[in-house]
C-alpha cells in the first residue's frame, strides 16, 4: 500500500510531523510511576477540554470508537431503564443495534438521511418516563451535527441521562459537558485527536461514575468499574496501547501551548468553509442543511455512484477521501477536515476534482 499520500477521511487522518516522529520511538515498560503521572495528566486534559464537571472521570480503553460505544451501553444503562436512541445514520444505527444486544429497553428516534433533530421531534417524548437519551454528536456518515443545546434542555427538563458519542466531532466543533447537560462522553485517538487508531476515551460525571460503580456489568474488558478504580493510580486493568498513550499526551501538551482546543476548532471550522466555498462552480452539493465541521457530505449532482469518485480520488490522484457503506455506497461520498490539513492541502484536493471534471469525471 503506498503510504504517500493525501488524507481527507475523518480517521485515521494525517497526523502532525511531531507525532509522527515521536510515534517512531521505542515503547517503554508502563508500569511505573512515571506512566501514571502522565495518565492522571491525560484523563486531567481530557475534562478540561470538555469543561466536565468537577469529579468527572475519564476511562481509556484500548479498542475502536465502538468498544467505548458498546462499554457505555453496558455500564451506564440496565434492563430498567428506558432510552431514547438517535438513528439518523450507520452510527446512530450502531447505538440501536447495541441496546438490542444488551436487552437496553429502548425507543428510536429515526431521522432520515441528512435530517436535523428539532425541538418539535423531541416535544413527542416530553414527560414519557424515559431514563436515558443516547445520541452522536456528529453523525459521520452524512455529515449531520446535532444541536446539542437543544438536546441538553431537553434532557435537562425530562432528567435524562446524557450519553454522547463525539467521536468525529471533539475538538472539530464545541461540546461542552457542563453547559450542554451531558453526563458521558465517547471520544476517539483516530479523528480530530491526529492520533493513530486504536484508544478510544469516555468522560464521565459523577453521575455516570456512580452508574459505573453500581451496576452488575458481567464481563471483565468492559467493566470499568476497574477502569475507575485503577486510574486513581495512573493505571488501566489490562495492558493498553501505551505508545499510542504516550502520543496523546504529547499531543494534549502541543493543544494546550497552541490556543487551546478553540484554536483547533477554529482551524477546522476555517478549513472546512473554505472547502465549501471553493467547490460552489462543481456538479457537486452538499447534503446535510446543518454540515459539522469535521467532514462534509457530498452527491454528485448528475446521480453517477459516490463511490466512483473514491476509487477515481485514490487510483488516479492518490489522494484518500471517505466513501460509505450499505445503502450510502453510491449516495454519498465525504471530504474530511480534520487532523493535519492545511489550505495548501485542500487546494491539492480542488485541483483534482477540478481535473476530474474537466474529464468527464465528476
Amino acid at each position: 500500500m503506498n503510504r504517500n499520500i493525501l488524507n481527507f477521511t475523518v480517521g485515521p487522518v494525517m497526523m502532525d510531523d511531531t507525532i509522527r516522529l515521536e510515534n517512531a520511538e521505542q515503547i517503554p515498560y508502563f508500569r511505573t510511576s512515571e506512566f501514571s503521572e502522565i495518565m492522571k495528566e491525560n484523563e486531567k486534559y481530557l475534562c478540561k477540554y470538555l469543561n466536565a464537571p468537577l469529579n468527572s472521570r475519564a476511562v481509556f480503553m484500548t479498542g475502536s470508537g465502538t468498544s467505548s460505544m458498546e462499554a457505555s451501553i453496558m455500564n451506564f444503562f440496565t434492563t430498567k431503564d428506558k432510552v431514547l436512541v438517535v438513528n439518523g445514520g450507520s452510527f446512530g444505527h450502531r447505538f440501536v443495534q447495541l441496546c438490542q444486544i444488551h436487552e437496553i429497553p429502548f425507543t428510536e428516534i429515526h431521522l432520515e438521511y441528512g435530517q436535523k433533530l428539532t425541538k418539535e421531534i423531541l416535544e413527542k417524548y416530553n414527560g414519557k418516563d424515559y431514563t436515558g437519551m443516547i445520541l452522536q454528536h456528529h453523525e459521520t456518515s452524512t455529515g449531520v451535527l446535532y444541536d446539542l443545546n437543544l438536546v441538553g434542555k431537553f434532557c435537562k427538563k425530562n432528567k435524562l441521562f446524557l450519553l454522547v458519542d463525539a467521536i468525529s466531532s471533539f475538538m472539530a466543533d464545541e461540546i461542552n459537558m457542563q453547559k450542554n447537560n451531558i453526563n458521558a462522553v465517547i471520544m476517539g485517538s483516530q479523528k480530530a485527536m491526529a492520533l493513530p487508531p486504536g484508544l478510544s476515551f469516555i468522560v464521565a460525571d459523577e453521575v455516570g461514575v456512580n452508574k459505573i460503580n453500581t451496576n452488575n456489568v458481567k464481563s471483565m474488558y468492559f467493566n470499568l468499574k476497574d477502569y475507575l478504580k485503577d486510574g486513581e493510580r495512573g493505571q488501566t486493568p489490562f495492558t493498553p496501547a501505551v505508545g499510542t498513550l504516550l502520543l496523546l499526551n504529547t499531543r494534549l501538551k502541543m493543544i494546550e501551548s497552541n490556543g487551546g482546543v478553540e484554536s483547533i476548532i477554529k482551524h477546522t471550522h476555517e478549513v472546512a468553509e473554505y472547502f465549501r466555498k471553493e467547490i460552489k462552480d462543481l456538479p457537486l452539493k452538499i447534503f446535510s442543511t446543518s454540515p459539522a465541521n469535521a467532514v462534509t457530505a457530498l452527491v454528485r449532482k448528475n446521480g453517477k455512484s459516490a463511490y466512483d469518485v473514491f476509487l477515481t480520488m485514490k487510483d488516479k490522484y492518490n489522494i484518500f477521501i471517505c466513501p460509505n457503506g450499505g445503502d450510502l455506497k453510491d449516495k454519498i461520498f465525504r471530504v474530511g477536515h480534520i487532523g493535519h490539513i492545511t489550505k495548501e492541502d485542500l487546494d491539492i484536493l480542488l485541483t483534482a476534482f477540478h481535473d476530474m471534471n474537466k474529464n468527464g469525471d465528476l
